[in-house]
């Protein structure tokens, strides 16, 4: 029973979130409570639900795979910089790739934004996010929940790229051999945007940094 709460943990987690995307599910709950309420109750459910699964995984029997050592911790630190800055730069941007973008009828081949470099940054952050976890930790409890993140943000790219080429027909086709034409280093659309998006993306980052002892009871600090 020792290994049951981080089981159950992950049963809550992917429960959580496929059953209420599933359209007959969200279509119900959406009627019932408007999407703005769903999303809001969505995140708020993701994030519950993924604090625990942590948490379980803490308290999970302790069992190293490799001996840890200082550096280790330097890993993480280093790499959630770039993981959050690319979260910033593209959620709520236009990338009909992918989840996360927003008013993708304007998106512009031409200024494709992170989708020159990766037609998924959001799963590409968290990719990075998880296999960097997997380094800091060294343990069993630890690679199985961060590398469970890490495999399943990067099968997730091969998964939304077959539905979307699914859904958009030859656009999809189109659309990404104009975006591979395009500059590898585009020119901003608005300078400004550009700033605050990286802004945010540091704010997220100190934020994380200072929440992370209070919230998973482990410093981020080496």
């Amino acid at each position: 029973m020792a290994w049951a709460e981080l089981v159950i943990a992950f049963a809550v987690f992917f429960i959580s979130h496929s059953l209420p995307l599933r359209p007959v599910v969200r279509s119900r709950i959406e009627e019932l409570i408007g999407r703005r309420a769903f999303l809001i109750a969505y995140s708020a459910l993701s994030i519950a639900a993924l604090v625990w699964l942590i948490g379980a995984a803490g308290r999970a029997p302790y069992v190293a795979l490799w001996p840890w050592q200082a550096w280790q911790m330097h890993v993480p630190a280093a790499v959630m910089l770039p993981a959050c800055l690319i979260v910033a730069l593209a959620i709520a941007r236009p990338n009909p790739f992918s989840f996360g973008g927003r008013a993708n009828e304007t998106f512009d081949p031409a200024r494709p934004g992170l989708a020159r470099w990766c037609r998924h940054p959001l799963l590409a952050a968290m990719a990075l996010w998880a296999a960097a976890h997997v380094i800091a930790n060294g343990d069993l409890a630890h690679a199985l929940l961060f590398g469970t993140f890490a495999a399943f943000a990067l099968a997730g790219m091969k998964i939304v790229d077959r539905r979307r080429r699914r859904e958009m027909g030859a656009e999809w086709q189109s659309l990404s051999d104009a975006v591979a034409a395009s500059p590898l280093l585009p020119v901003p659309v608005s300078t400004k945007g550009l700033a605050l998006r990286l802004v945010a993306g540091l704010c997220l980052y100190l934020g994380l940094l200072l929440l992370h002892l209070p919230v998973i009871g482990v410093s981020p600090l080496p």
